[in-house]
């Protein structure tokens, strides 16, 4: 009864020794009698005792290695240092466990080379300002000498590029002194467009100053022009008022009917105004040059008028 026992348990403990559980994003390569047999992925699988076995747990999330920085040389002689980090993941369990001997060596050496043939090709300054076109063509290169081995090159990331002190040193008096240049060209444009201003300042202030002169000149004239046109009516009006006046005055005169002799009376006194003093030459009318003729005549004329 023990025997039975016995082999009772060694046969359960086989069966669940044979029992593989393959967890979330892993996957297991297996062999039979050493050859491969079949990928296992998520789930419960059961292996022939004795002749099945596991090869190899191979985990399919995306892995990142950082390889220690490798030598290179750039086209005009520089000597530097740069360390790379690859981001890659297992696509093919199968050709990961057999495609090559020791796949992260593999990448590692595959890495330095590539690396040193791309720099090879470019001077120090293209080096330092191309980290992208040197990532991409990297990952490009890798990603299709790993197909093989059933892993996939998601990026490439240059990490640092560590050239030699004298020329770090170099790079450092370069860059300060093209920040000087900068810092003057900055200030030189800065006092020209501070000149510039001020120039058109003055300019606008000029012409400012031109156009309210102008305006006042414009002002003025418009003024001077306006007490003319007042003054010419206010003597117009006041020929027409005295035009009226006299006009007014022969109306009357007409009304009144008055003698020859009354006319002669007004006219002698028209005369005398005319002579006031200022007119050096008198021209008096035929009619009244006979001076006996005017005494008769201011004598009647009088005499009418005291009647």
């Amino acid at each position: 009864m023990p025997v039975f026992l016995i082999i009772f348990v060694i046969v359960i403990a086989i069966i669940l020794g044979n029992i593989k559980i393959i967890p979330q994003a892993k996957a297991a390569v297996v062999e039979r009698l050493g050859a491969y047999k079949a990928t296992w992925k998520t789930g419960v699988h059961i292996t022939f005792p004795f002749i099945d076995r596991v090869a190899k747990v191979i985990s399919l999330k995306e892995q990142v290695v950082d390889f220690p920085p490798q030598p290179v040389i750039t086209s005009d002689n520089v000597h530097m240092m740069i360390d790379t980090v690859i981001y890659f993941q297992i696509a093919d369990p199968k050709l990961y466990a057999y495609g090559v001997e020791s796949p992260m060596l593999a990448i590692e050496n595959l890495t330095a080379t590539t690396l040193r043939n791309i720099i090879g090709d470019l001077e120090l300054d293209g080096t330092l300002t191309s980290r992208d076109i040197i990532n991409t063509k990297m990952r490009a290169i890798l990603d299709e000498a790993t197909d093989p081995w059933g892993i996939k090159i998601n990026r490439v990331e240059l990490k640092n590029i560590m050239p030699p002190k004298d020329i770090q040193d170099a790079m450092e008096k370069q860059m300060r002194a093209e920040r000087e240049r900068r810092e003057k060209i900055l200030q030189a444009e800065g006092e020209k467009k501070s000149a510039v201003l001020i120039a058109e300042g003055k300019k606008e202030s000029m012409i400012l100053e031109a156009e309210a002169e102008k305006q006042a000149a414009i002002l003025r004239a418009e003024a001077k022009r306006e007490a003319k046109i007042r003054e010419a009516e206010g003597e117009a009006e006041a020929i027409l008022k005295v035009q009226n006046a006299i006009a007014e005055g022969l109306k009357l005169i007409s009304n009144a009917n008055p003698s020859e002799k009354a006319l002669t009376l007004k006219s002698f006194e028209a005369l005398e105004k005319v002579a006031d003093g200022k007119a050096t030459k008198l021209i008096i009318p035929s009619e009244l040059q006979n001076l006996s003729a005017i005494a008769a005549t201011f004598k009647e004329a009088a005499a009418e008028n005291k009647e």
